[in-house]
């Protein structure tokens, strides 16, 4: 065989190879790209559900704090704002953070009113605006997930060459800033006292308790050996070992 014939046809076997590969890495980001929307829409979907159901509970609340108007006032706005289309998710993370706040506010309202609990609407709505939470931060793991395997492609060497040709770019993360989610929890120890403590670095030790040995670490007089008598002052003193018989 002719070798500029061998040479052709090593040609285009590298021109089909990246030709295969380029199908496969576009229709990889294309892929990607509606993993994100479509986890996207579900949590828009349950932001909405969210919205529905804070008029309800600010007027079972005002029914029973009417006096409250700013804090009322400050979670209508927020749900407004909150809902207003045409925010990027970056955007929308910050105006739910600022819900979340209000809302905050309107349970601590609440909690003043202790008849409110035993209101049937009130629990129920509680329970359905926790469920949908929920539900919101699920999909926000999964929908940040996508956007990070998204992201990672686009900026890897060589789909990004892929990325590049057709427009293909970072995804925006769905993240929440609440101090009470990024606060890492306290450990609790308990003794066989009852007393609980609070792990911490230079926290003093506590006092010793009745039921602590009084024999401490390295404090333990040392081993009598056989055939000698104890020390003066200890009890037995006087005591000597009968001799080994004679033979």
């Amino acid at each position: 065989m002719d070798v500029g014939i061998v040479i052709l046809l090593v040609v285009l076997a590298l021109v089909l190879i990246v030709v295969i590969w380029a199908i496969a890495t576009y229709n990889g980001f294309v892929k990607l790209r509606n993993l994100v929307q479509e986890a996207w829409r579900q949590i828009d979907v349950e932001l909405h559900r969210r919205y529905d159901l804070l008029p309800n509970l600010i007027e079972t609340v005002k029914g029973y704090a009417a006096h409250e108007r700013a804090v009322f006032d400050e979670v209508t706005r927020a749900r407004a704002q909150a809902a207003s289309p045409g925010t990027t998710p970056a955007q929308q993370a910050a105006q739910e953070d600022q819900l979340s706040q209000a809302i905050g506010r309107l349970f601590a309202v609440a909690e003043n009113y202790p008849q409110l609990q035993s209101v049937q609407s009130f629990t129920q709505l509680q329970a359905e605006l926790t469920n949908t939470e929920d539900r919101i931060a699920a999909g926000r793991r999964f929908y940040n997930a996508n956007v990070r395997t998204l992201n990672t492609k686009v900026e890897t060497f060589p789909p990004s060459i892929i990325a590049g040709m057709f427009n293909f770019t970072r995804a925006e993360y769905f993240e929440v800033n609440d101090p009470a989610v990024r606060t890492a929890p306290q450990v609790s120890f308990q003794d066989q006292g009852g007393n609980v403590g609070v792990y911490s670095q230079g926290q003093p030790a506590r006092a010793p308790m009745p039921t602590d040995s009084p024999v401490q670490p390295g404090t333990q007089p040392p081993a009598q050996n056989y055939g000698q008598s104890p020390p003066p002052g200890q009890p037995g003193e006087g005591y000597q070992p009968p001799a080994p018989p004679q033979r």
